[in-house]
């Protein structure tokens, strides 16, 4: 018997179920990539790029964020503003109606003031007219009785009509 001898201990068999072995799991392995590992990757990149979109997206919100946040400060220091013009110009209308108020108050008691010297001036025409009144009265009532005991009634009626006459109407009138 012959003996060949191996190297390494390897036969030709083992070499070439080695090989076809080798051979079979590249196939295996390029079959595999194509049903596997490619959708893997494409879904792991489809799934990076939303990653990526979302952060993206996250960095545009927050931007937005920020510029809504400074917009809505802003508003806000206006409203302070804005609140405190129309306070201000609540005031000046409460004092403009405070004057409104008081100016009219004074041209009342001035109305008021007139009328009382007004009705001041009647009274004291009338207290003159009643005291000229009473004062003829008394004086008509003294002559009545010293015409009465000096005098006829004839005399008396000349006496009166003379008196009406000096008198007159205008006499009466004040």
């Amino acid at each position: 018997m012959l003996v060949v001898e191996r190297i390494f201990d390897l036969d030709l068999q083992l070499i070439h179920d080695s090989i076809f072995l080798a051979i079979n799991i590249f196939i295996l392995f390029t079959f595999m990539s194509y049903l596997l590992f490619n959708p893997v990757r494409d879904m792991l990149n489809k799934r990076r790029e939303r990653i990526q979109n979302d952060i993206e997206t996250a960095g545009r919100n927050k931007d937005d964020a920020i510029a809504l946040k400074a917009e809505y400060e802003a508003k806000l220091r206006d409203i302070d503003k804005e609140a405190e013009k129309i306070l201000s110009e609540a005031r000046k209308k409460a004092l403009r109606r405070e004057e409104e108020i008081v100016n009219g108050a004074k041209e009342e008691a001035n109305r008021i003031l007139e009328r009382a010297h007004g009705e001041v001036v009647l009274e004291q025409k009338r207290a003159v007219d009643d005291m000229k009144k009473e004062m003829i009265r008394i004086a008509s009532a003294m002559a009545g009785r010293f015409v009465t005991q000096t005098m006829d009634g004839k005399t008396q009626d000349i006496l009166i009509e003379e008196t009406l006459k000096e008198i007159g109407d205008s006499t009466w009138q004040n």
